[in-house]
């Protein structure tokens, strides 16, 4: 990706910037009509029917789906439409459009049922299309049911995208944190010590609920899937709940990171301002946010930085999180031409070669398959984890609506400022799983 400046430019990758307009590949409009359907015409190539995609994009630095896009259309003669929206509007674009039925042709989704792009809910209301045997065979072992309904595949995912704490080595050599930390407790030493060197170990955008959820989804990995990797699976028939699970033990670190001074002043209003700042600026060690970020800040500060699992606590196993946490997904309204067309590219970005380039282009891991030695230099301490197994992908891809997510994430801030206790917050999650 290209340089940007120290920090002003570091917002991107966590809270969108607003966005107009869109990026048309290979000359003018796309295939797509007013319904979001395509008109089925064809440019290039006999049969390669325009399509249009929509994405989410912070700024017009964030463009590797427009890059792959752009390179296959340069290489087919398709025209393709890509329309950028900003992050924090994007789920609700997506939800009305499609509601409205003028939704683009390709869209960015989340598997699974937990968020409101979330494909098992939208194919299950009718609104996207079956995809072939080729996007099939792309979806992880284990993670069927975050993108099948009644046998049929409903999107291709795009990576593997770890999801961790992002270190900052530079920013921890600067306070004589030599290391990062390897357990639970010599994380709340190096709370102490980051302390007295004028930083925080961790800036968390407190007043955000995503980030408070993913925070807590991070802590969960050893908490409560390394033991019980179908927890999950678990709490859908009703045999464990919130509230009597490892998760009472996620939001008592939480509370006792807290407590002990492990994130910045004034976490439980933070922002995703405040992560560009603490982590970009070195001010803070850590901040939970996709992996991605790293090669990102790294570019634009030049410190050194790194993905890392949150540590486990004394006897429990080294546990990540990862997954296929974004898919592409085929509006079911589109024209059949233009359907065929979209997954003619679906095909052509499953190939190794190009999963490869998406992969690095986004910083992530290919969908084909992960390959140690291949890996991008910031996810080489979490390679072993990746490589044997030793994740979960993000709980909340399967759990049963997003109000659950919405209870964690709220719960967690309430725990910061003292209004909510770990028993109310647990109560809600199980009360909103319903």
């Amino acid at each position: 990706m290209p340089q940007h400046t120290r920090t002003g430019q570091l917002r991107w990758m966590f809270l969108a910037a607003p966005l107009a307009g869109a990026l048309v590949l290979a000359g003018c409009a796309g295939g797509s009509d007013d319904n979001g359907g395509g008109d089925g015409g064809a440019t290039g190539e006999p049969g390669n029917a325009g399509f249009s995609v929509m994405v989410a994009q912070a700024n017009d630095e964030d463009d590797f789906y427009a890059q792959m896009l752009e390179k296959y259309s340069e290489e087919t003669g398709t025209e393709i439409e890509v329309i950028p929206y900003p992050s924090d509007a994007y789920n609700t674009q997506v939800t009305t459009q499609l509601q409205a039925g003028n939704a683009a042709d390709v869209m960015i989704l989340a598997p699974g049922t937990g968020q409101p792009i979330s494909v098992v809910t939208l194919a299950e209301a009718g609104f996207l299309e079956p995809l072939n045997d080729s996007s099939a065979s792309l979806v992880p072992a284990g993670a069927e049911q975050e993108f099948e309904v009644d046998g049929a595949i409903y999107a291709q995912p795009t990576a593997l995208t770890p999801v961790g704490m992002v270190f900052n080595v530079t920013a921890a050599d600067e306070v004589g944190v030599a290391e990062y930390p390897s357990t639970y407790e010599e994380l709340l030493e190096a709370c102490t010590t980051a302390r007295d060197g004028g930083k925080s170990f961790t800036v968390l955008a407190g007043g955000i609920p995503f980030n408070t959820g993913l925070f807590s989804m991070l802590v969960s990995a050893t908490r409560v899937y390394a033991e019980d990797p179908d927890w999950n699976a678990q709490r859908a028939a009703g045999d464990v709940t919130f509230a009597d699970s490892g998760w009472r033990d996620v939001l008592e670190d939480i509370v006792e990171m807290n407590d002990s001074g492990c994130f910045q002043d004034g976490a439980a209003g933070g922002t995703f301002d405040n992560i560009t700042a603490g982590l970009g600026g070195g001010t803070s060690l850590t901040a939970s946010v996709p992996g991605s970020a790293a090669a990102s800040i790294m570019q634009a500060t030049g410190a050194t930085l790194n993905v890392q699992a949150f540590p486990p606590a004394q006897g429990q196993e080294a546990f990540t999180v990862t997954g296929a946490n974004y898919a592409w997904a085929i509006n079911a309204s589109s024209d059949d031409a233009v359907k065929a067309s979209a997954q003619s590219f679906l095909d052509w970005v499953a190939e190794p070669e190009n999963a490869k380039e998406y992969a690095e282009l986004s910083g992530a891991v290919p969908i084909t398959g992960i390959v140690t030695d291949e890996l991008l230099p910031q996810f080489e301490p979490i390679g072993e984890l990746l490589s044997s197994g030793s994740y979960a992908g993000l709980p909340n891809a399967t759990w049963s609506n997003p109000a659950v997510y919405e209870a964690l994430g709220s719960g967690v801030q309430g725990l910061l400022t003292g209004q909510s206790t770990v028993d109310s917050v647990l109560e809600s999650m199980d009360a909103a799983w319903g």
